[in-house]
Parts: structure tokens; C-alpha cells; sequence
């Protein structure tokens, strides 16, 4: 079943390479850590399960949209998907598993302390997650499909709150990635100078989450006539992991039970 909403980026439309790119950099990234029994939260359209399944003994993917996840049951059979729409994870017990991924969901969840105590909870003891999210220093512009996002400090905090060990890292980009962002930038800058009451903050996000999405397809096609090479050109080694997490396009975060 394919999406083709800007906020569920594709995998196959040229000009949301770069974005695709950057998601799937976390798979790549998660992968030195993988072992043993394996739990996704929010597997989308399973950008990443082809990355994952051969590093775990037992992988269970978890996502609200039914209709995907039977898709993606046809395509592959050994991982065990489950339609949850989280938090809390009832259906999932204590002590369950040794890894836990979650790559850009805490910034859709309302509830975001208790969705890491519900990962904290199906983890083993000494067991681990690695969850991932926009860093709102490079935002350009307010997104209504998340209820907030953060920056490194503030998710440090929230997340000691709950497990025993946090280390957030960044991943950032090259100089590629970032002549795309800077073009991004101006582009989006030349949308949002008609937002002269500054709408995209003061609407409530269900009124904004259609516009926003078209715009920003317009937006994504733009760039993609204005520099096809530059879009089409990035790839997931583009895109590096730092040590200081507020220096990154996304948050990379490693969190110890």
C-alpha cells in the first residue's frame, strides 16, 4: 500500500529522496546494536524491516494503520506485526524484549512520558531502545502532524525521568545534505512570508494539516526542478552520526533500562 503524504515519506518519489534518505539512515545506524528479541514501534510502510530482520532473533513491528500492516505481512512473513495504537502497549508484556526501535514517533504522541515508560517496561532489564527525532533547531516551520518536538536538552530531561541511562547523539548532514536544507530554507521562507498573521501558529493543526501537506509537496517538487541532481543524488551515507545532538537534523537517542 503506498503513501504518499509528505509527513509519511516515500521511498520511491524522487523528490522526497533526501528526506527518505535521512530516515532510513537510522536503520543503518540501529544496526550494530540489533540482537536477540526485537520490538518496532511505529513501523510505517516498513522503510527499514529488510535492515533489521537478519539482526534479531524474533522481530515484532507495531504500527495503528491496518491496511499497511497487512501489506506488509504478505512481503515479510517472519516478522509478526501487530495493529496497536499506542501508548499504553497492554497487548505486550513486561520484560519482553532486548531492543526496542522508534524512529520519528515520540514527536506524534501526546503522551510522550508515558509512551517511554510503556518502552521501558516491555524491555529486559539491562535491555535498550533507540528512538529518533526531529531536532526543532532546524525546523523550518511548524509541522500540525506533531504534537511538539524537541530539542536535545529537553528530551534528555524527559527521558532521565524514566530510564537509568539517556545518550543522545545527532544525525546530521554533509555538505550536500545541507546545500539541500539551505535551499529548503529559502523555499519554505518565500511560502511563510504570506503568513503575514501567522496562521501556522495560531489555527489549531487539524485545519493546517491539508494545506500543509500540499504545500509542502509543492515545495518538495521545487526543489527537485530547481537542482534534480542535488535531490536525487543523496544518499543514507549523506547523512552522519555526531556526537553532540543538538547538531543534528534529527535527535539519535540511546536509552538503557
Amino acid at each position: 500500500m503506498a503513501i504518499y503524504t509528505t509527513e509519511i515519506t516515500s521511498d520511491t518519489l524522487d523528490s522526497d529522496n533526501p528526506i527518505h534518505q535521512r530516515l532510513i539512515k537510522a536503520y543503518y545506524l540501529a544496526q550494530p546494536y540489533i540482537a536477540g528479541d526485537l520490538l518496532e514501534i511505529g513501523c510505517g510502510t516498513g522503510r527499514g524491516i529488510e535492515l533489521m530482520q537478519s539482526r534479531c532473533q524474533h522481530y515484532v513491528a507495531i504500527d495503528k494503520i491496518v491496511a499497511v500492516l497487512e501489506d506488509l505481512k504478505t512481503v515479510y512473513p517472519l516478522v509478526e506485526f501487530k495493529q496497536i495504537n499506542i501508548p499504553p502497549m497492554t497487548e505486550l508484556p513486561d520484560d519482553s524484549f532486548d531492543r526496542v526501535i522508534s524512529f520519528q514517533v515520540i514527536e506524534h504522541i501526546k503522551d510522550d512520558l508515558t509512551y517511554l515508560r510503556e518502552i521501558k517496561r516491555v524491555l529486559k532489564p539491562g535491555g535498550f531502545a533507540l528512538i529518533t527525532t526531529p531536532n526543532i533547531k532546524f525546523t523550518l516551520t511548524r509541522n500540525p502532524w506533531h504534537q511538539r518536538e524537541y530539542q536535545s536538552s529537553e528530551l534528555q530531561q524527559l527521558a532521565e525521568q524514566v530510564f537509568s541511562k539517556v545518550q543522545i547523539m545527532g544525525i546530521a548532514g554533509d555538505e550536500k545534505v545541507m546545500e539541500y536544507y539551505h535551499q529548503n530554507k529559502l523555499s519554505v521562507e518565500k511560502i511563510t512570508r504570506f503568513d503575514i498573521f501567522d496562521l501556522q501558529h495560531r489555527l489549531p493543526a487539524n485545519l493546517l494539516k491539508i494545506p500543509y501537506d500540499i504545500l509542502n509537496r509543492v515545495n518538495r517538487l521545487r526543489l527537485k526542478k530547481m537542482d534534480k541532481q542535488l535531490v536525487t543524488d543523496i544518499t543514507y551515507d549523506n547523512y552522519v552520526l555526531v556526537d553532540e545532538g543538538s547538531e543534528g537534523l534529527d535527535l539519535f537517542c540511546i536509552l538503557t533500562k
